[in-house]
């Protein structure tokens, strides 16, 4: 008798879905500061001690207002990726 899922069954671990229930706590409790949290980064980008405060409290209210950038990968010298596929004879 075979053993093991079928592919696309699932067996166990938590529905799709369902939400996992640590994180929807943590994410209520931080969304509670939300606007406060915002404010404070503003209040840095504006008033901050030092440049590298300042554009990073930019950067951080531009990846929650717009989302992060995609990041671009590369090969050597900024080129398209090499790759080399071959194949092994049966053994």
């Amino acid at each position: 008798m075979a053993r093991g899922s079928k592919p696309g069954e699932r067996r166990g671990g938590r529905q799709k879905g369902v939400p996992n229930k640590a994180t929807a706590d943590i994410k209520a409790l931080a969304q509670k500061h939300g606007a406060e949290a915002i404010d404070t980064l503003v209040s840095i980008m504006r008033n901050g001690d030092s440049d590298k405060a300042r554009g990073t409290a930019a950067r951080d209210l531009l990846d929650r207002g717009y989302g992060r950038p995609a990041q671009a990968i590369t090969g050597e010298g900024g080129g398209p990726v090499a790759l080399a596929v071959s194949w092994l004879p049966a053994q």
